[in-house]
């Protein structure tokens, strides 16, 4: 979750469903730390470089269609910098900023209820220190 002025960071992103809204979210790679991959993955969405100040959640969602339960790890992240040459990922098509009231009323779906549900999360105050998850 990047917030600046009431609006947060989304992407819109080319998924096997359609076009879709959400959170800056990836894979976790070997060797990364949760935090290294939330920098590394905002940025490889958005351009955006990000600092973490605090985890939001812990949240899983069920595809039935697919069969398979997420596992998403959730930061509330501050944006430093941005780079407006870099070349986003494939499948995103772009990166918006929008108010809550422009993500629920967004013409394009979410990727999932977690979108909407970590913005309330935020919005409610719901924060927990970035050393809550440890890496051994």
């Amino acid at each position: 979750m990047v917030e600046r002025d009431g609006r947060f960071l989304l992407v819109e992103e080319e998924t096997a469903e359609g076009l879709r809204l959400n959170q800056p979210a990836g894979h976790w790679e070997r060797g990364e730390t949760l935090l290294e991959a939330v920098r590394r993955e905002t940025l490889e969405e958005t351009a955006h470089y990000i600092e973490p100040l605090a985890l939001l959640g812990c949240y899983t969602t069920f595809y039935e269609r697919r069969d398979i339960t997420y596992l998403r790890f959730a930061y509330i992240c501050e944006a430093v910098g941005f780079d407006a040459e870099r070349t986003l990922d494939n499948g995103i098509v772009r990166a918006v900023w929008l108010t809550p009231a422009e993500l629920a009323a967004h013409p394009i779906p979410h990727r999932s209820p977690l979108v909407m549900r970590c913005v309330q999360d935020y919005l409610a105050g719901r924060r927990f220190p970035l050393d809550f998850v440890n890496h051994a």
